[in-house]
């Protein structure tokens, strides 16, 4: 998952293990088993991993948490080898995309008939289903994150624009083309922002690729996919946001932080970065969710965050669920919302970040969240990224068929690369 805007620094914190038990091992004298966990950089801040390991502690005085802070960078290489040795920690965070890769490893372990004990009832579709592979569940929805419309309340009060009128699509566009005036961009939408991109195609009833017959297709090229192109390619015609590069190139934030920017999609977390380039705009940012094709349903979003996966060689399996269960369960699930500004896990615990603008308002999109193709073989196409050169080539004249039949023979070849 490439999202990380979130708020929070994290710090490692271990309970003390005992001294007759090694990694994951238990006390021979008093029966106390030792969980080895791996949690991400900035997944929970330093407060809220104190917090927590306390109280857990306290409930499961059997059970003795021991949690390592493990950097992005380069984690996918080292879970892989976790996986396959026999020193694996009990529990590990993993970013909801990457779940497929290693439960096809057959380093996971299935966690299917916990899902009741785990509330997965309601769990978020798109934590849960890139947390299942083959039928089988391996990720346990832990937070999610998505993107949202950052905007400038004093530039819509001008242009007597009410966001909390903009529920379709067709009313964006109309209020976003009346703020694109004089020297204000309506929105500042670089051309390969393909995770908005990717919330359109769902909107339209499109992906990104589709499986048959076991093999992988990309479908940019489906008519479905080629209206949500053309609705991106009308709603970037109302900024002056380059054509050939992503929102990091240059940082969006830092462009609207300028001044001249009445709206962006970012995460939540874009509006401290603008505040930060620019703190004459502390007060002035608003957040709304992106808007969808009819007002009774958000725009689709791409749904980071992270699942809680179990090894196979887990020392201790049943105190690893009890773990998750209770990391998962709706009391902690509402103070690390409010902790960190995530979205809970599932869709009924939405109201606990009710008075986060930004939270809420990633919340409400959150019902209607999606994940990226739920195979191994996607980590290929972002790592080569067919999308953006695509996306690139139709808002710079290029014939949108032709462009989106090229695109799509790229991410099928990509995706089936290993097969």
């Amino acid at each position: 998952m490439k999202y990380r805007l979130l708020a929070g620094v994290s710090a490692l914190v271990t309970a003390a293990a005992l001294s007759a038990c090694s990694s994951g091992g238990a006390d021979e004298a008093g029966g106390v088993t030792t969980v080895d966990v791996w949690l991400m950089r900035d997944s929970v801040s330093a407060a809220f991993q104190k917090e927590f390991t306390e109280g857990f502690e306290a409930a499961h005085p059997d059970i003795d948490v021991k949690i390592q802070i493990q950097e992005w960078d380069g984690i996918g290489q080292k879970i892989t080898a976790a996986l396959a040795s026999n020193d694996a920690p009990d529990v590990i965070e993993a970013g909801n995309t990457q779940v497929a890769q290693f439960a096809e490893s057959g380093g996971l372990l299935d966690l299917s008939d916990r899902k009741d004990e785990l509330n997965g009832g309601d769990w978020l579709k798109g934590l849960a289903e890139p947390g299942s592979y083959d039928g089988k569940q391996y990720g346990i929805p832990y937070y999610a994150a998505n993107r949202v419309v950052i905007y400038r309340k004093d530039l819509f009060e001008k242009a007597g624009v009410d966001p909390a009128k903009l529920t379709t699509r067709e009313e964006w566009i109309a209020a976003t083309t009346k703020l694109n005036k004089g020297g204000t961009q309506g929105i500042y939408l670089p051309g390969q922002l393909w995770y908005a991109l990717a919330g359109f195609v769902w909107d339209e009833g499109g992906d990104l690729a589709a499986e048959s017959g076991g093999r992988w297709k990309g479908a940019l090229d489906t008519p479905e996919a080629l209206r949500g192109m053309a609705f991106y390619a009308q709603l970037q015609a109302l900024g002056k946001g380059p054509r050939d590069s992503d929102e990091d190139d240059p940082p969006q934030a830092e462009v609207m932080a300028k001044g001249q920017v009445a709206q962006v999609i970012s995460t939540p977390g874009g509006a401290n970065v603008v505040v930060e380039n620019n703190p004459e705009l502390e007060g002035k940012l608003g957040f709304f969710p992106i808007p969808g094709k009819t007002a009774g349903t958000p725009g689709a979003v791409f749904t980071g965050g992270s699942d809680l996966v179990v090894p196979a060689a887990a020392g201790h399996p049943d105190a690893a669920v009890t773990f998750i269960k209770e990391l998962t369960g709706d009391a902690w699930q509402k103070k690390l919302a409010v902790a960190m500004s995530y979205v809970p896990n599932r869709t009924s615990l939405a109201s606990a970040v009710a008075d986060d603008p930004g939270a809420s308002a990633m919340a409400v999109g959150a019902a209607n969240g999606h994940a990226t193709p739920n195979t191994p073989g996607w980590a290929a196409v972002e790592a080569e990224n067919p999308v953006k050169d695509y996306m690139t080539a139709v808002l710079t004249g290029g014939d949108a068929k032709k462009e989106a039949a090229k695109a799509s023979a790229d991410i099928t070849r990509a995706m089936n690369s290993g097969s």
